[in-house]
């Protein structure tokens, strides 16, 4: 059973986790593949959803070092170089942002050496990761993001909820799944954990309790276009500072922004992004929502089975190894779209229902957006709560577990 053991260190923590039992990662052949063509791995996302699991799984045989710790960090600080030449098998470095010398001597020791995957680097922080990669690793490093687990993953396990509810709830993070923890009891410190650690670091917040304000009011315009204005007012804050804090919240991994879709067909459009959590448990515990069947009678519950159906859209994208380009459309008269996916000369139009049962007038935005553009139905999807697949005369209807259906009929 030796091989079958794989010893994960976080913060100092020793945990032993069978190879049998885990959850596999659908990122993990792509990041095999990329070590092979590129002397560094970048595997970014937010805070927990496995990046340091990944890479000790893909890589066994590599030192690892996780820079949270202050000794390693002291260490990697003060002489960075000595740091890095003392590891001699490959190096994992975790939320390598921390040193932000380490990049330029990276730099270095790979442009005198022809070896790929001689160092794999993690963070939490796309912002800085990214910054530091562009300014010393463009070209040397791939970058990987990996997001909670999906759909796909979890139901390879048979632990994917039986219902929308329950998988919102309950969210994508690993540890819930790994140490079957309940999501009141992990949500909070997770929140916690990123104000203290995350936003600290980012930028020089005092305030946190009105950072913790201002992260439930955005949980509550989940799926909505968002109006700075009302948010600056809502909180007592300039709009410059609103718009700030979002920034930290996408640069974290914990909203992204859909944008209005440029196509026009001689209308005026929307052009305010829409935004969305990357995991919808966490918007729940934000909500102060205690059980799956409080999604069912919020006002937001249409909002988050969008976020959820959203959310898996971008997943599976960064599974491919590609950048998700997901749009909205709406016009000033109130038509529109929930989502459209171009891929090349592919222009998928996907509708969003959180309804059970299927009605006509689910199709109404379809059938707009299909007379005004041409398309063909079967670019057209209907993504709704019950579980069911059809092919009808005006599009494609899928259940909220065929998500994954969409994007593998692209990439």
């Amino acid at each position: 059973m030796k091989q079958n053991k794989l010893y994960i260190y976080k913060s100092g923590i020793r945990f032993l986790i069978c190879k049998e039992m885990m959850i596999r990662r659908t990122l993990e052949e792509k990041v095999l593949q990329l070590a092979r063509q590129f002397p560094v791995i970048s595997i970014t996302g937010p805070r927990q959803s496995g990046k340091t699991t990944l890479s000790r799984l893909c890589f066994p045989g590599y030192d690892y070092i996780n820079l949270e710790m202050p000794d390693n960090r002291s260490f990697a600080q003060r002489d960075p170089r000595y740091f890095l030449s003392s590891f001699k098998n490959g190096l994992i470095i975790d939320e390598i942002q921390h040193v932000p010398e380490l990049f330029s001597y990276i730099q270095g020791i790979t442009d005198e050496s022809s070896e790929t995957g001689l160092f794999i680097i993690t963070g939490s922080q796309n912002f800085l990761l990214l910054e530091r990669i562009s300014q010393s690793l463009a070209g040397r490093a791939a970058v990987i993001n990996l997001l909670p687990f999906s759909m796909e993953e979890l139901d390879a396990k048979n632990l994917l909820s039986n219902t929308y509810e329950e998988y919102i709830f309950k969210g994508a993070y690993p540890r819930i799944y790994q140490k079957n923890i309940d999501p009141p009891e992990f949500y909070p410190s997770y929140i916690q954990t990123f104000l203290e650690k995350d936003v600290r670091s980012i930028a020089n917040i005092m305030d946190l309790t009105l950072f913790r304000n201002f992260l439930e009011v955005a949980a509550g315009r989940t799926g909505q276009i968002i109006n700075y204005t009302s948010i600056s007012n809502e909180l007592g804050v300039d709009q410059k500072t609103v718009k700030n804090w979002f920034s930290i919240l996408e640069s974290s991994y914990i909203i992204f922004f859909i944008r209005p879709y440029s196509k026009n067909y001689n209308k005026r459009l929307i052009k305010s992004p829409r935004m969305y959590f990357y995991d919808p448990g966490l918007v729940c515990s934000l909500l102060g929502l205690t059980r799956p069947e409080d999604i069912s009678r919020h006002f937001l519950k249409g909002a988050l089975f969008e976020n959820l159906v959203f959310s898996e859209l971008m997943k599976n994208v960064f599974n491919q190894f590609r950048q998700p380009r997901l749009y909205f459309w709406r016009d000033n008269t109130g038509n529109e779209i929930d989502c459209i996916f171009p891929h090349g000369d592919i222009e998928r139009v996907i509708e969003i229902k959180s309804g059970l049962t299927i009605s006509d007038d689910f199709f109404k935005g379809l059938n707009y957006y299909r007379k005004l553009s041409g398309l063909p139905p079967e670019n057209f999807y209907l993504v709704y709560g019950g579980k069911d697949k059809q092919t009808r005369s005006n599009g494609n209807v899928l259940g909220w577990t065929s998500v994954p259906d969409i994007t593998a009929d692209i990439l």
